[in-house]
């Protein structure tokens, strides 16, 4: 079937979409097929997101041996993006970071930066497809060289086939743990321990929930039980974790649920308990959030087809809540639709009750997925007064408790002005939840009424002297 093309004010609207991952791939290919070419902004050099992250030229290798069992999907993306391109259906913008976003009148202006030139775009409508990031608590020795999160280990992977160390040991509370312990094996590399913060209790009463999704699960149980079959399997319920070391990480000492406190030598540490999602854009949009207790973090409002609280504002997959590739293309495709709908552009009313079936039954699944790798609240609880939190401006947990004592504040962002928590490069990416946390523990407040670190652009680093050599796009 033939679909009608759409009216000619929803030919005229600029759609920009931000991330080029599955969520914004599936998005761009939606509005396509009714007619709308769309601005497709990435920071990175090729689409794919973080779980579909292409090798630089000359570092190819066989789909197989980077993305495993999800090779045909991570195919299937780069031949739909490749396939939009080609046939002029998008206006793509590798290596361009979108740093801030303003309201003018009845349009949004973006401001980019791109090989060192600032730029502004006017837009529209907007889908936020900005994907999601480790969440990195603290712990002794994590500021040490040769510590890095899942992420960061699996991206050096992916990208060049490069490890973090030659005795690598990885820590986590999530899927990506045993997934990564497995790309690892498949070069060669076997972890020289696999710690699991969360209880394995919480994943047998998760299991019911999990087989809402029998593919994704037995993939799992696979990846774990090839983990113990070629000599690593994870260790459940750590109770604690160190880095050693001096100039750089030259061991682990951890201590298990029994007790017992192990010491093992490793020149390589990755570390990161679940993943958080890139929701600065969304903030400084305007739009609204609301705070989830299931995955512990604050995640933009919206409806169920990714309508956000700011008309011509849409949000689709981790940069909205966290839901895997999966969901995200699913997301994509919806928000796109709404899209589509709210400029007056008919749609298949039969494809959006599919999407809403589908995606009703990833819910049910991320549900038990959160309740099977609970937030880690030991750890934070743990933290002693000398550990750096803040790494940008050295804020150490006694200086914080200390501004908590002294100055009374019972929002995150008070405790901001009075320690400078978050106020360096990563503009409190890394640190803001954990201070957070320490503030709802120690101010007598909940999580909820201690808040969040409201973004402030830029989102990212940007250079001074890109303010010299700006281009103005309408």
């Amino acid at each position: 079937m033939t679909l009608p093309g759409p009216p000619a004010n929803v030919r005229r609207t600029r759609v920009v979409i931000i991330g080029a991952g599955p969520a914004g791939v599936t998005a761009a290919a939606t509005l396509a097929r009714h007619g709308v070419t769309p601005i497709v902004i990435d920071e990175a050099a090729k689409p794919g997101g973080q779980i579909y992250r292409q090798p630089p030229d000359g570092a190819a290798r066989p789909p197989r041996e980077i993305y495993g069992f999800d090779a045909a999907k991570a195919t299937r993306i780069h031949g739909l993006f490749k396939d939009l391109q080609s046939a002029a259906k998008i206006d793509y913008r590798s290596q361009t970071l979108v740093w801030n976003i303003t309201r003018n009148e009845q349009r949004f202006r973006l401001d980019l930066l791109h090989n060192g030139v600032q730029a502004t775009l006017d837009a529209d409508k907007i889908i936020l497809a900005t994907g999601a990031v480790d969440r990195a608590l603290p712990f002794p020795g994590w500021v040490l060289p040769g510590v890095f999160t899942l992420g960061a280990a699996q991206i050096a992977l992916k990208s060049q086939g490069v490890a973090i160390g030659r005795r690598v040991a990885l820590i986590g509370a999530g899927p990506l743990l045993p997934l990564l312990v497995n790309q690892y094996l498949a070069v060669g590399i076997k972890p020289v321990a696999a710690l699991d913060v969360a209880p394995f209790i919480a994943k047998l009463r998760a299991f019911g929930g999990l087989a809402a999704q029998p593919a994704t699960l037995l993939k799992g149980a696979y990846y774990t039980a090839r983990a113990a079959a070629l000599g690593c399997a994870i260790t459940s319920n750590v109770r604690s974790i160190r880095a050693l070391g001096d100039s750089r990480v030259t061991g682990l000492a951890y201590a298990t649920a029994d007790g017992k406190t192990h010491e093992i030598a490793c020149d390589g540490i990755a570390a990161s308990f679940g993943l958080r999602s890139e929701s600065q854009l969304a903030d400084l949009a305007g739009c609204r959030f609301e705070f989830d207790n299931a995955s512990r973090q604050w995640q933009p409002l919206r409806d169920r087809v990714g309508r956000s609280s700011v008309s011509g504002v849409y949000i689709a997959g981790d940069g909205a809540a966290i839901g895997g590739a999966d969901v995200a293309e699913l997301a994509g495709e919806q928000a796109a639709l709404a899209l589509l709908d709210d400029g007056g552009t008919p749609t298949s009313v039969e494809r959006r009750h599919t999407l809403d079936r589908a995606l009703r039954r990833q819910s049910r699944f991320r549900r038990a997925l959160e309740s099977a790798y609970p937030f880690p609240a030991h750890l934070v609880a743990n933290i002693p007064d000398g550990l750096i939190i803040c790494r940008c401006e050295g804020i150490t947990a006694g200086q914080l408790r200390d501004s908590i004592a002294r100055r009374h504040p019972t929002d995150v962002n008070r405790l901001k002005a009075f320690s400078r928590l978050g106020m360096g490069r990563c503009q409190g990416r890394m640190c803001g939840h954990v201070g957070a946390e320490l503030l709802a523990a120690h101010a007598g407040c909940g999580i909820v009424e201690a808040g969040r670190l409201r973004a402030q652009p830029p989102i990212k680093p940007i250079p001074l002297t890109s303010a010299l050599a700006t281009e103005v796009s309408s």
